[in-house]
């Protein structure tokens, strides 16, 4: 018989691991240019994956691959170096909140472009959410006038494009395994982010020497290996174990464990902007608050 609170071990895992994410970008950042956080965070990932997925690929049908294709660029290589460029300007408490719009872009993507229907709770939860987006990220421009807000705009656009990789997936991908649709997704993008790597000046000889760089290497590593490639089959392991709803509610869970670490590092984080996430998290609750059969499901 299995353990009924095994999946809530791996809940709880993966949103320490994804909610600590942020801040190993923001550490990252101070030795390396998002451009080869983007970069390195790919590439390692990518090693990590294919080096236990290889096999898998020939598994996949040949009419799949150019979805495995844009999949792997909207779902992984475009977000890596957006959520990097979203930091050098944005704290990273604040890139956590509205990461959790994913959830809420899913439905209108569903609904505008793969004629998914929705509820009228449903319609509630994202008008509830993107109030709360605009109240965030209009009070914390005026809150932080140092840091420039239109950079949000590299997060909320990386959502839209998770959002459509979910979309993807489940219509066009959902009888390959998930170890087979991550290591194809790599197998494209890993050679483009080496490409990325080498037009940068990072593997300079002085650059290489540098203790700032060497710390940044430490973080990006932890980043792609537990952020990233493990934190992948945590989560593909918990939806076989549980059902989408519950593996969804990671989202509650992921801004608060990135709150902690950004006041740690003496991020600021005032009560107004308390409530706008407070605001984002109901939408997100509403919009996948399950039905009664559902519930039954669980």
């Amino acid at each position: 018989m299995k353990n009924p609170n095994l999946k809530w071990i791996y809940l709880i895992t993966l949103s320490i691991i994804w909610g600590s994410s942020f801040i190993l970008i923001k550490k990252s950042l101070l030795g390396l240019t998002a451009y080869q956080l983007g970069a390195l965070r790919t590439i390692i990932t990518g090693l990590i994956l294919l080096t236990f997925g290889f096999k898998k690929l020939k598994t996949i049908p040949t009419d799949k691959w150019k979805w495995l294709l844009l999949s792997g660029l909207i779902g992984s290589f475009i977000p890596a170096f957006f959520f990097a460029i979203a930091e050098t300007e944005i704290d990273s408490v604040v890139v956590s909140v509205l990461n959790s719009l994913v959830p809420l872009n899913t439905i209108l993507l569903g609904v505008a472009v793969f004629k998914i229907t929705s509820t009228k709770k449903q319609v509630l939860g994202v008008i509830v959410g993107f109030v709360g987006t605009s109240i965030l990220i209009l009070k914390g421009a005026e809150l932080n006038p140092n840091q420039n807000y239109l950079y949000a705009g590299y997060v909320i656009a990386s959502t839209i494009m998770y959002a459509a990789n979910v979309n993807i997936i489940k219509r066009h991908l959902q009888e390959i395994k998930p170890l087979a649709i991550a290591a194809g997704n790599y197998a494209f993008i890993i050679l483009p982010a080496i490409l990325i790597l080498c037009f940068t000046d990072f593997f300079n000889i002085e650059n290489l020497t540098d203790s700032k760089l060497l710390n940044a290497l430490f973080y990006v590593t932890i980043l792609a290996v537990f952020g990233t490639a493990i934190a992948k089959i945590l989560y593909f392991k918990l939806v076989q174990m549980s059902t989408p709803v519950f593996a969804s509610s990671v989202t509650y869970i992921m801004p608060i464990v990135a709150l902690i670490w950004g006041i740690l590092d003496g991020e600021s984080f005032e009560y107004i902007q308390g409530f706008a996430a407070l605001l984002i998290l109901v939408g997100v609750y509403l919009a996948h608050k399950p039905t009664p059969s559902n519930k039954l499901k669980k």
